[in-house]
C-alpha cells in the first residue's frame, strides 16, 4: 500500500508540474505573438508601401486567432490551476515524510496521505469540470444572443 500511495503521488506531482511548465509556455507564446503583432502594426502601416494594408490586415488576423486560441484552451487558467494543486500535492508528500501537521497525531499516516492527495486531485477536477461547463454555458449563451 506504501509504494502504491507514494508512486501515485510522485505521478500525479510529476503530471501536474509538466501540464503547469507546458500550459505556461503556451500562454507566454501566444501572448508574446499577440504583443509582437500588434505593436508590429501602426510600423507597418507607417511604411506605405503597396503591400502594407495587406501585412496590416494579415497581422489583425493573427491576433485575433492567437487570442481565440488562448480563450478556448485556457493555457493562463491551467497553468495557474495546475501549478497550484503541484504544490498543494507537494505540501502533502513533505509534511508526511516529516510526519508533521495532520500526519503527527494519524493513526494510519499513510492512509491519510492517500485521502489527502485523491481529494486535492478531485477537487482540482471538479473545478476543471466546472469551468468547463461555465464555458459552455456562456458559449451558448452568446450564440443564443446572436
Amino acid at each position: 500500500m506504501g509504494d502504491v500511495t507514494l508512486q501515485r503521488l510522485d505521478d500525479q506531482i510529476d503530471w501536474y508540474d509538466r501540464k503547469s511548465r507546458h500550459s505556461q509556455r503556451l500562454y507566454k507564446t501566444l501572448k508574446f505573438t499577440t504583443i509582437v503583432s500588434g505593436a508590429a502594426v501602426p510600423v507597418v502601416a507607417a511604411l506605405k508601401q503597396p503591400w502594407t494594408p495587406w501585412l496590416s490586415g494579415g497581422l489583425g488576423i493573427l491576433i485575433v486567432l492567437v487570442e481565440a486560441v488562448q480563450q478556448v484552451n485556457q493555457y493562463h487558467q491551467n497553468w495557474v490551476t495546475f501549478r497550484s494543486t503541484c504544490e498543494a500535492l507537494k505540501h502533502e508528500k513533505y509534511l508526511y515524510a516529516a510526519m508533521a501537521g495532520p500526519y503527527a497525531a494519524a493513526e494510519t499516516p499513510l492512509k491519510l496521505l492517500a485521502e489527502r492527495v485523491e481529494s486535492l486531485v478531485s477537487q482540482e477536477h471538479a473545478k476543471w469540470v466546472s469551468l468547463q461547463e461555465q464555458q459552455s454555458t456562456s458559449d451558448s449563451q452568446q450564440k443564443q444572443s446572436k
